[in-house]
């Protein structure tokens, strides 16, 4: 992976903020489960709301 990548910056400064060491072995595995999570997220900013939008109810047992 090179460095100049800026998925692969994050990864790296994620894992140093957090100080939780990746493996090289596992960087492109942890890539890819960002990039799918990241897909789902544009999906859902993307998705149009209202502007009268009531938030849901919660229900509480």
């Amino acid at each position: 992976m090179t460095s100049s990548d800026p998925l692969n910056d994050y990864i790296d400064a994620a894992s140093a903020a957090l100080a939780l060491p990746v493996a090289d072995a596992w960087k492109p595995a942890v890539r890819v489960n960002l990039e799918v999570s990241l897909r789902f997220a544009r999906l859902v900013d993307e998705f149009p709301l209202p502007d009268d939008i009531e938030p849901a109810s919660v229900f509480k047992a």
